[in-house]
Formats: structure tokens, sequence, C-alpha cells
């Protein structure tokens, strides 16, 4: 294997398939010619030629095969299925003729497949980027098993899972499994993640009706583009990635990108931009919208979602360019795409498939944001969230954590008094009403002084956002945050 080039830490890793719309595995040819071919573009489809393209002599690349697995694993898996990627074979790319289709490396041979289990992917083609991705120190994790023979650190990755955290090897050392056909599933139905649903949602402490999280998510199936906006505190984040796995019916993190609007974010950030790429080059870069357009492309039976938290924060317009156009329902189509601002070939046309919907928070009390314009809400639709007290918030708050109905009773009335009051206020108004989330612990948070908890909560959280409400007179806002806690 030749040495590194200076910026490899800063280029991507290439993971890639070696079979194609079942034919057989390659992996001996391409080891044999010294190459590794876009089987797909092969025969004429040109649906992975922007990434073929991408790869550059000096990338790292390893063949892998992705799966699921539920015996002999080197760690207890509670007779859960595991997902799983064998490392074949890796080298460094040596040449690119710019074909879409074939690239040169220099191969190393593994000589037996090497297992890694959780942080996987069934695409053809996986660019991992070191240090980023929705788990960046997996990704990390990744590249050193694949290309410096680390081992995977099985506790770690059971935890982030939310798995029984019992591993049964030296996790420092790496683990060589030859695989049998009978332990492979190939199902997706069968994926090692958990399956999710509406049940899920009011389980973990959702106080919406059963029948309005079918409603919004039957509509947002529908429209592909939802926002949820409310007050501060009625679990818009929260909510937006549990719909998010309802949508795709499991809690699979693989297929869904998280991002944070922000003032100084643009559309090179989100869509694509010229990026550096060492020795005072510079190299044009999908940003995180574009990756997950490439792997909803690639997967067409898989719903992906790309959740958008405080999406008023930016210049929605701005962010989006022309994808806020191909974001619409009916612009779903390979026909309907679109030339980007910046293109990777002459004739690259973008669109959005329609198996990515996209969800986005905003949050309403928040002064200091402009109003969304017309053309961006009309390629949305919209959810109102508000503070949800009541019966199912009160049984559920005390039977997780301990606290007494009657305290709670006495918490429901005063914040329902106090967002009265924000209600009536001409200068507020219902938008800026305390939710919910403040006073709903998480799951199995044991407060064993309930007075005090409390206290602590409108000292530290609801307290600042009164003074902020009433930036103007502060005289009301002290006497807002004694009634919340007077007698207590």
């Amino acid at each position: 294997m030749t040495s590194l080039p200076e910026n490899a830490e800063q280029r991507p890793c290439w993971f890639v398939g070696a079979s194609y719309g079942g034919t057989e595995d390659q992996t001996d040819r391409f080891l044999r010619e010294g190459i590794w071919e876009n089987g797909w573009g092969m025969n004429g489809d040109d649906r992975l030629f922007n990434k073929v393209n991408s790869m550059r002599p000096g990338d790292r690349i390893a063949i892998k095969s992705a799966y699921i697995r539920k015996n002999g694993l080197p760690f207890d898996n509670g007779g859960k299925y595991v997902s799983t990627m064998a490392i074949k074979a890796r080298g460094i790319i040596t040449e690119n003729p710019g074909d879409g289709c074939l690239v040169h490396v220099n191969w190393t041979p593994l000589g037996s497949k090497r297992e890694w289990y959780f942080y996987t992917n069934r695409n053809t083609i996986w660019d991992v980027l070191p240090g980023q991705g929705t788990i960046p120190w997996a990704a990390n994790g990744l590249i050193d098993f694949a290309f410096a023979d680390k081992g995977q650190d099985y506790d770690r990755f059971l935890r982030q899972w939310g798995w029984v955290s019992a591993d049964q090897t030296d996790s420092s050392m790496p683990v060589d499994l030859e695989v049998t056909e009978e332990e492979i599933v190939s199902d997706p139905e069968y994926l090692a993640a958990e399956p999710y649903s509406i049940d899920s949602i009011l389980s973990e402490g959702c106080f919406l009706e059963r029948s309005r999280l079918e409603d919004i998510l039957e509509h947002w199936r529908m429209k592909k583009n939802l926002i949820l906006q409310g007050p501060p505190g009625t679990g818009k984040t929260w909510l937006a990635r549990k719909l998010a796995y309802a949508l795709m019916g499991r809690k699979d993190d693989r297929q869904m990108q998280a991002v944070q609007f922000h003032p100084n974010l643009s559309y090179e950030d989100f869509v694509r931009g010229w990026r550096p790429a060492g020795e005072g080059r510079l190299e044009l870069r999908d940003g995180p919208f574009l990756n997950v357009v490439d792997a909803a492309r690639d997967d067409p039976n898989s719903v992906y979602v790309v959740v958008i938290e405080e999406i008023n924060r930016g210049n929605p317009a701005q962010i989006f360019g022309e994808m806020l156009t191909l974001l619409e329902a009916d612009k779903r189509r390979e026909e309907e795409g679109l030339g980007l601002s910046y293109r990777k070939s002459d004739n690259e046309r973008v669109f959005v498939p329609p198996n990515l919907y996209v969800i986005g928070t905003m949050n309403t009390a928040d002064r200091s944001l402009a109003l969304v314009d017309l053309a961006f809400r009309r390629r949305f639709a919209f959810e109102e969230l508000e503070p949800v007290f009541g019966a199912k918030w009160r049984d559920w708050v005390s039977l997780n954590c301990g606290i007494e109905v009657a305290f709670l009773e006495r918490i429901e009335r005063r914040l329902l008094d106090l967002n009265r009051q924000i209600t009536d206020d001409k200068s507020l108004g219902r938008q800026f009403c305390i939710g919910h989330s403040f006073v709903t612990p998480p799951i199995g948070f044991s407060i064993p002084n309930a007075s005090d908890w409390f206290d602590r909560v409108v000292k530290r959280e609801i307290g600042p956002l009164l003074d902020e409400c009433w930036y103007d007179s502060p005289d009301t806002a002290q006497k807002a945050k004694d009634d919340l806690r007077s007698g207590l």
C-alpha cells in the first residue's frame, strides 16, 4: 500500500460495494485488475457518476459488504439483529479517468473479512469524512478500523445505540470473523434498528392525542415538508425527531440528518460550495443536504429525513437556493431536475427524490427573526404546537419521576395562569407562552424533592424567559416569578 498524501486526513474515505443489482461479487476481479468499478455506470445508469468523479488520487478506499447478523457476535447483543459491515479489502486510489465509472486502485487484500458493527451503510458508495457525519467519533473509529487495523470500541457503540453495555471481548483488539451465509439476513425489515411508531412517541412522553399525531404524519407524507412552530418549551425539536423515526418506521439515525440553521449559514455550507483542500487548493464539495439527497436516491425503498432546527434563524430562501423549487412535492422527479449554482459537470441536473422528507422547527417567540418569505412558506406545511398540560402530562410525570399528582396540579394551575397573563398582554401574545417541556423531566429522572426541583426550574429556565418578555417592566417579571414559587 502506497504512502498517504499530506492532506489525506482531510479527504473522504470511500467505502464501496462490489456487486450491483444481483450481480456476483466482483471483489476478486477488482483486486486482480487494480480497479474499482461503478457497476451501475457500466450499464448506462448515471446515479453515481458525481460520487465517482469526486474520488481523487490519494484517497483511501475499502470494499465493504453490508448486512445484519444475530449469532456469533463478539459482544452481548441480547438476541437482537445487529447492522454489520464486512471490510474485504482496502487501498489507495491512484488514478481517476473522470468517466464516472471507474477508478484505479493500489489494493491490499485482507485475507479474511473484518466485521464492523452498528455504524454501517448499505449504499453502493459511502464517503466518510474524518471527524464529520452524524456521529463524528464513529466515523473516526470506522476509518481507524478499516485503514489502521484498530479495534472497535464495542462498549461505546452499545451505549450510543442504547443497548446493554456488556462487551465480552477485549475491545482494543480487532476481531476477524468469517461470515457464513446462514447468518446473513438481507431483508431490510430485519435491520438492527428498533421499530418505531406513534405508540413509541406516546410512550416516551408526548401528550398530544393519537389522532393528531396520525394527522400530522399523514399530511407530512403528502406535503413532504413540514415545520413545527410554537412557543419555547413546547417540545418542537423533540417531536421533530420522534416524528422522523415514526415516518421511517424505525429508530435509525443513519437515515436522518440533523442541521441547525443560524444567521451565518449559507447555500455553500448547506447545499454545495468550494472548500479548502490543502496545498492552497479549493474543491467543490457537497453539503449535508446534497449528501442526504444522494443517499435517498441510491436507496429508494427507504425513507430519509432532514431535521432542521430553528429553521428561521437563517435565511431559508438563500440557504436552499434552487433546492427550494425542487422541494415541492410535485417536482420530486428526475425530469424536474435543475442545474445547481455550482456544477460538477456541464450536464449535471439534480432532483430531490420522493423518499426524502424535511421537517423544521421554528420558535415563534424569537423577536430577532424576520418573517419567512411566502415562497418558502408555500412549500411547507405548518403545525402549531402549544403548551400541553392536563391529566396525561400529570400522570406521565408522576409515574416516571415520582412527583405527587397534587403537587403537579398546583404547578399546572400556576403555569396556566401565567400563560393567560402572557396571552392577554398586548405586547406579547400566545407565542410567548411557557411550554410544558420546562416541567417535564427526562424519562427515569428521579426527583426526591419536588419543591426544590421546581424552584430551580423557575430560577434558571423560566425566569430568564420572563425577564426577556417583560424586559421593559422588571417588576412584572419579578411578580410572575414570585407567583410561580410562593407557597410550594
